[in-house]
């Protein structure tokens, strides 16, 4: 049921009870992180495995040293990055305390925070009173949501309630750092880019999703539409097999009737490259429209019942690295 009722919302997360929130990234799926029996209900909801570690949003600053240990000497940095970044779309993986339980981290000593800046979200956890595991309200792998009707089209009749608040802001999921003694490691691409945290300290991005899960969000295929994708560096170039009906996420300025029909020469002969669909993720190459819209373009392309999906590569740069990161985990899928 999707609603606006936070008492109602409240009173789920009491009973242990799982309930979909928004915040200011994704639509986030939440349950009392403090309760274990509360929290496996998330990963069966998702179909999550169990070795892949959840976030936990805390209601306020208060909570940070109440469930982890910020080992000196990147205390300091912990807390400049929390001055800076909270809150907001940055989470820091931390040495964890005892209160914990073992499902939300995976059997690791490391957990995952931050504090939403969605007044919604920041509502609803200030009545709860404790920190709460959220990860993104969807199946796993797939298209995370970035609105209350994504979430029924994943998980109804897994959930009981949907709290809508409109679209979301940033469309991407967190940022997610690991905080070490001589700087700072990317571990998921998000809206906090590397340049922005290159202020606080040096910065090591990691290449490609690692083979161990050490945090959230770290799985080579992930973020995926049931429909192939491909990443392609420009629409012009690509050429569809015969009879194939194939959708466009374009990121390159072109015409609107270039969309549709682009003619082209290969071998002597004359073929017409017809996009069934296109989505535009900026008309005016905005990398932060590009992530508000970029999820959203995705689930609707993947509803057309299209043969395939090409998405053109956005600059590496930037907010733009974030969405790379993403379509190439999609394309894995």
């Amino acid at each position: 049921m999707i609603s606006t009722d936070r008492t109602a919302a409240v009173e789920l997360l009491r009973r242990g009870e799982i309930v979909t929130l928004p915040t200011e990234t994704v639509y986030g799926l939440a349950a009392d992180a403090l309760n274990p029996m509360a929290v496996a209900k998330i990963f069966e909801a998702k179909e999550r495995p169990r070795f892949d570690p959840l976030i936990v949003h805390l209601p306020s600053r208060d909570w940070l040293e109440k469930i982890v240990d910020p080992m000196p000497p990147n205390r300091q940095l912990i807390l400049r990055l929390a001055d800076k970044f909270w809150p907001g779309p940055l989470t820091m993986v931390l040495p964890k305390r005892g209160i914990i339980p073992e499902i939300v981290t995976a059997g690791l000593d490391m957990v995952a925070v931050r504090i939403s800046a969605h007044p919604i979200f920041a509502e609803i956890i200030h009545l709860f009173g404790k920190p709460l595991a959220a990860p993104s309200a969807n199946r796993f792998g797939r298209v995370s949501p970035t609105a209350a009707e994504h979430v029924l089209d994943e998980l109804d009749g897994r959930i009981s309630l949907v709290i809508d608040a409109g679209p979301t802001h940033h469309g991407l999921e967190s940022t997610i750092v690991s905080v070490r003694a001589n700087g700072i490691e990317i571990l998921r691409r998000g809206p906090i880019t590397a340049e922005r945290l290159s202020e606080f300290a040096e910065v090591n991005t990691v290449a490609s999703p690692a083979r161990r899960i050490s945090a959230p969000g770290q799985f080579p295929s992930h973020y995926a539409p049931k429909t192939q994708l491909r990443l392609i560096d420009c629409a012009e170039s690509f050429f569809a097999e015969k009879d194939q009906r194939v959708g466009l996420l374009a990121w390159n300025p072109r015409s609107r009737k270039g969309d549709l029909q682009i003619g082209q020469r290969r071998t002597g002969n004359r073929r017409s490259l017809k996009f069934s669909a296109v989505r535009h993720l900026s008309e005016r190459q905005d990398l932060r429209e590009a992530a508000t819209n970029l999820f959203r373009y995705l689930r609707e392309l993947d509803a057309l019942g299209l043969d395939l999906i090409v998405a053109e590569r956005v600059p590496g740069q930037g907010l733009g690295a974030a969405i790379l990161d993403r379509l190439e985990r999609a394309s894995r899928g």
